[in-house]
């Protein structure tokens, strides 16, 4: 029992010192997902909203509520709660028009897509590219941990990991989503296409490299296919160039290049394994 009480003790100068100055999980996934269906009805979860004074309203509760939200990051914040839950609302149609682009983008490039509403409805990436055009907004505006929270919470249920830093161009698409890493310094540009398993990652992951550039640099029009890895703060890839799968890349790529690694395959009958020999 004494024990135990002693723990006890900890544990409260625990709730009473730490965690004070952070926004609430659970409120901010809420917040996430209130917005993304007032911005997409596919994603409500009830009746849609009947006329331009009922969006109106949603749209007031929705700045009332990230205003609350942000209270406790103020001493982080250079900016109010209330004046940064402003300048978002100002700034979403921005963040609407963009997110439209990516689903026509993915729409248009993945010939399994019937629709753009099966796109924004049913496609991760595009729940994963949602995430962080909302999280990079607020990113921009200064705020700490919030943003992070709500690409992680699309990361758990994706296996997408957009870190809300990262500067992603237009019409951005990601097939098939999941083992997707883009790092926080990572610069992508317009109408880039991203398939599962690639990590634009760094080389080196040493604390003192926190405020300098270490991820790649993907330029415009760009294929990057599944399970490539493209590392480094210097790594620029040309724009229209494709990446196969499985590369590794660690400098810069020239415009217009295609980039593959080509792997040996060997073919072995069941007949001749038993021989010992191999059919190339």
């Amino acid at each position: 029992m004494r024990d135990l009480h002693t723990f006890a003790s900890t544990l409260n100068q625990v709730q009473q010192r730490e965690g004070r100055e952070l926004p609430s999980r659970p409120g901010t996934e809420r917040f996430f997902d209130g917005l993304l269906s007032l911005l997409f009805p596919h994603f409500a979860e009830s009746e849609r909203y009947g006329s331009v004074e009922e969006v109106t309203a949603a749209v007031v509760a929705a700045e009332r509520h990230l205003s609350r939200l942000l209270v406790p990051l103020e001493p982080l914040m250079k900016r109010s709660a209330a004046d940064v839950a402003t300048t978002f609302i100002h700034d979403l149609p921005d963040v609407y028009q963009m997110l439209r682009e990516d689903a026509a983008a993915i729409h248009e490039g993945d010939p399994a897509a019937e629709s753009i509403d099966e796109v924004i409805a049913a496609y991760p990436g595009f729940y994963a590219i949602a995430a962080y055009r909302i999280g990079h907004c607020f990113y921009q505006l200064g705020v700490p941990v919030f943003p992070r929270i709500i690409t992680e919470y699309a990361h758990r249920r994706t296996g997408v990991d957009i870190h809300p830093g990262a500067h992603i161009g237009r019409s951005f698409f990601i097939d098939h989503a999941t083992g997707i890493v883009i790092g926080e310094t990572t610069h992508i540009g317009h109408t880039v296409k991203l398939y599962q398993g690639v990590t634009l990652g760094a080389l080196s992951i040493d604390k003192e490299m926190q405020s300098t550039k270490r991820h790649p640099t993907i330029e415009d029009r760009v294929i990057i296919y599944a399970n490539a890895t493209i590392l480094g703060g210097e790594t620029v890839i040309g724009h229209d160039s494709i990446i196969g799968g499985n590369a590794w890349i660690t400098s810069s790529i020239a415009p217009y290049s295609t980039v593959y690694n080509r792997a040996e395959v060997k073919v072995r009958s069941v007949r001749d394994s038993a021989e010992g020999t191999f059919e190339q």
